[in-house]
């Protein structure tokens, strides 16, 4: 196991700017989450943490070693790729072990590492299949057996769930955090998925345009977002935005007047966006009338859109509501879970 650190790392191609300075510390141990939408940066900056592309400035250490001169197959990390990149012509075990026989380990040595690693991820009934006959699912387990059998320092996933259904995805990001809880190691996850990154990550990397928009926990993004970007991208469904100018009674935007919190009064007469998360809606009497105009059931909740003045905004409820598109409905908010930001430039203004 090792910390990673990158310092002031930048990324050009030609004349084209694609990593701006990042510094970013990874704790030995920690499962951090790259994330941000297409383009960002993240699969780049994990492919020069991995030494897959060389790096334009800075200084990438792994376990205090400055690794930027050295070939990927010295630097003691192991990566899962989104395709898998299976041996087609060769079994799961031969797979599996194939990174340990190039390094010269003996027959028993590799046999040994491979059980163990297959008894973790529930290969051992496939270790004589090969990747024709495995689901999408079994062909991630063996590419992170191949990784797991090197006992690498740290591991480095690019998109591994891409490929597969919804319903498998959440069954493997589920493993791969077990796995993470069993082997302790350092791992850098690069997701698009904000679910993902929820639901696996000890600390979150917040990336556009080849910058770090925040990082934090989970819950520290969620609730206290650093800007209007990052408010947006965390979350599912997305918080609501709406501008307007503050007034004594609330924001004045889109033809109507939604309440906002006392800590508000202090920007009266300013330009702002507020952000309100989907669940901080409600469905209430003398609320600001709003018309339906979708209702998605889905069992245990109800997510729904309303036209409210000239803004569309989706709330989400944990029950089930008789509402049809067209039909009006009353709303209000959870006001104190309201987020102000800067009309100008999106920063979180408290």
């Amino acid at each position: 196991m090792a910390e990673v650190t990158l310092t002031n790392i930048r990324k050009s191609y030609g004349n084209v700017d694609v990593i701006h300075g990042v510094d970013l510390d990874i704790e030995d141990g920690q499962f951090v989450v790259l994330v941000g939408p297409s383009g960002c940066g993240k699969s780049t900056l994990l492919r020069m943490v991995a030494g897959l592309e060389t790096i334009s400035s800075g200084e990438i250490s792994i376990g205090r070693r400055v690794v930027n001169n050295l070939d990927p197959k010295d630097r003691d990390i192991a990566m899962v790729f989104q395709n898998y990149a299976l041996y087609p012509h060769m079994t799961v075990a031969t797979n599996m072990g194939f990174s340990l026989e190039h390094r010269g380990a003996s027959k028993s040595g590799i046999a040994e590492r491979v059980n163990w690693a297959a008894g973790i991820l529930g290969l051992t009934p496939l270790l004589d299949r090969y990747p024709r006959q495995l689901s999408g699912g079994q062909r991630q387990r063996v590419a992170m057996g191949r990784a797991i059998v090197r006992s690498p320092q740290v591991f480095l996933f690019d998109e591994p769930l891409s490929n597969l259904d919804a319903k498998l995805r959440v069954v493997m990001r589920g493993e791969i955090k077990a796995l993470h809880d069993k082997l302790k190691t350092t791992m850098i996850y690069v997701t698009h998925d904000q679910v993902e990154a929820m639901t696996m990550a000890d600390k979150i990397v917040v990336l556009n345009g080849g910058k770090i928009e925040q990082s934090g926990t989970p819950l520290e993004l969620y609730d206290h977002p650093a800007n209007k970007f990052v408010a947006g991208f965390i979350g599912s469904p997305s918080m609501n935005f709406v501008s307007g100018k503050v007034q004594a009674d609330g924001l004045v935007a889109s033809g109507v007047t939604i309440p906002l919190p006392d800590r508000a009064q202090k920007y009266v007469g300013k330009d702002v966006t507020i952000g309100i998360r989907p669940e901080h809606l409600l469905v209430k009497d003398k609320g600001l009338a709003a018309q339906v105009l979708l209702v998605e059931p889905m069992g245990h909740e109800t997510q729904i859109t309303v036209q409210l003045g000239e803004a569309s905004i989706t709330g989400l409820f944990r029950e089930r509501l008789s509402l049809m598109a067209g039909s009006g409905v009353e709303i209000g908010f959870h006001t104190r879970s309201i987020h102000l930001f800067s009309a100008q430039d999106g920063a979180r203004l408290d």
